[in-house]
């Protein structure tokens, strides 16, 4: 039987810390501050979203800027709420079990979960004291993460990514539990740890032969679904539609949507599909980490790319538009306290 190997992730680039995809390109971002005469240019990409979207934002106010036929039902639990007060907020906004829980501030899918009773949803909130969101869980059976970009002025903005996702799944044969089948599937092993807390005594159980089993709904790539590169799916028709879907988001210009959706000839007509998170700056075209059919450099020269337009629309807004750039001091003392909440955050999940 095949153990788990995390000295595996060390030549699979895929697995590698945001550092290695970041580092390599700050002589280019430090070129693009001085060719805008400030360090805090990005902050004018976005008015809509808190310094454009870079981490500190609420997913909550985020969530509301889109039109409400394509946003889930949420609702934010604050600290003080009471359990009952949260359960009354559920009921009048009609989501029903199962749901997502997830902060409002977050990232890389930290201590975002499938809550499938009430029960469950209690003790979650008992265990993370921080502001959280409660969402629908939508039901749609696929979802991708589409990259879209409009320079401020201009009518007709570009898709610049799409990442088709793929849960983890294992196929069972009758003879294996559910623990032995993730330890010798080459990607699940990874996220045995999260596998254990997700299904607890289910892993002893043997699934039929041929039987697929979702490990994970949670389509993020820290909690094991996999990125697939789905730009051959970028046409004028789906470009069109979310021109018309943007046209409907005052201030937002640049960044990631995640979409949940059954057909994709759906998605690009611009109808039933749901978007679970609007993102910003920080947002990246996730398609890069498909390792099948990207390499590391083009990765980085990818990145490289986006930061560009980040530059061109940012500093559009500002001359043409009179958008102003973040205080430097503001924004160092914001991510000052976003660095801290985000240790808090690692800290709750390690707990």
């Amino acid at each position: 039987m095949k153990k788990v190997s995390s000295f595996k992730k060390i030549f699979q680039w895929e697995y590698w810390p945001s550092y290695m995809f970041y580092v390599p390109i700050l002589p280019y971002a430090v070129y693009l501050a001085l060719k805008s005469r400030n360090p805090v240019f990005f902050s004018a990409t976005n008015p809509a979203i808190k310094h454009s979207g870079n981490g500190a934002e609420s997913k909550y106010k985020t969530i509301q800027l889109i039109p409400e036929e394509f946003r889930p039902k949420t609702i934010l639990v604050k600290k003080k709420h009471s359990f009952k007060q949260t359960m009354t907020e559920i009921e009048n906004a009609r989501i029903e079990f199962p749901l997502i829980a997830k902060p409002d501030i977050g990232f890389r899918g930290l201590l975002v979960k499938k809550i499938d009773s009430p029960e469950i949803l209690e003790t979650y909130l008992q265990q993370y004291k921080i502001p959280i969101i409660i969402q629908e869980f939508v039901s749609y059976s696929n979802e991708c993460g589409l990259f879209y970009y409009r320079i401020p002025g201009e009518e007709k903005g570009d898709i610049s990514s799409i990442t088709i996702k793929k849960y983890l799944t294992v196929s069972g044969n009758g003879k294996h539990t559910l623990e032995e089948l993730i330890i010798q599937d080459e990607r699940a092993q990874f996220y045995l740890d999260l596998m254990r807390e997700i299904h607890g005594e289910g892993l002893k159980e043997v699934p039929e032969n041929n039987e697929s089993v979702l490990l994970n709904v949670i389509g993020n790539h820290a909690k094991g679904t996999q990125f697939f590169n789905g730009n051959h799916l970028i046409d004028e028709k789906l470009v069109e539609s979310f021109d018309a879907l943007n046209q409907q988001i005052e201030g937002w210009y640049y960044g990631r949507l995640d979409i949940k959706y059954d057909k994709f000839e759906d998605l690009r007509k611009g109808k039933n599909f749901k978007i679970l998170e609007i993102n910003g700056i920080i947002a990246e075209p996730t398609h890069i980490y498909d390792a099948t059919n990207q390499t590391y450099l083009n990765s980085i020269r990818t990145i490289k790319d986006h930061w560009k337009m980040i530059h061109k629309i940012a500093t559009t807004n500002h001359n043409k538009h009179g958008i102003p750039y973040a205080k430097v001091s503001t924004f160092l003392k914001d991510i000052k306290e976003l660095l801290n909440y985000t240790k808090k955050i690692k800290e709750l999940t390690n707990s």
